[in-house]
């Protein structure tokens, strides 16, 4: 099929000056993946019930009582995998992109990576603080 998952990311906005007039404007910070591929439809039960199980694994093992889907009656089970539509993605290409301030002066994205460092503990923060340490 020719559809083109991809996954999004959080955006940051931070606040840059404007050297004319020493404004403020907001600006977007961000870190992207892109992946590109092809998607098939897997509405083979025995697919979509054995990737349930490993999803539920993965993100369930951790937990102090640890659910499986056999705890759950099998017939309540077997209904929600016949209503889920599976999906295969064959990667066939990725790109990752950043935006941080780059065109800004050095202090200005420092200062904008401190900003989001103080607003949330985020990895776009350091890589900010990175470029702005680069650009110096």
């Amino acid at each position: 099929m020719g559809a083109t998952p991809s996954r999004s990311c959080p955006y940051f906005a931070t606040t840059v000056r404007l050297l004319a007039a020493d404004k403020q404007v907001p600006t977007r910070n961000y870190i992207v993946a892109h992946a590109y591929g092809r998607i098939t439809i897997q509405n083979v039960e025995r697919y979509v019930r054995r990737n349930v199980t490993k999803l539920t694994h993965r993100h369930k093992s951790t937990q102090p009582v640890p659910w499986k889907m056999g705890d759950a009656q099998r017939d309540f089970i077997d209904t929600m995998v016949k209503a889920i539509v599976g999906l295969q993605i064959e990667i066939t290409g990725h790109v990752g992109k950043a935006k941080l301030s780059q065109n800004e002066e050095q202090r200005d994205i420092r200062n904008a990576g401190e900003m989001v460092s103080a607003q949330v503990d985020h990895p776009i923060s350091q890589a900010m603080l990175s470029a702005a340490a680069r650009k110096g």
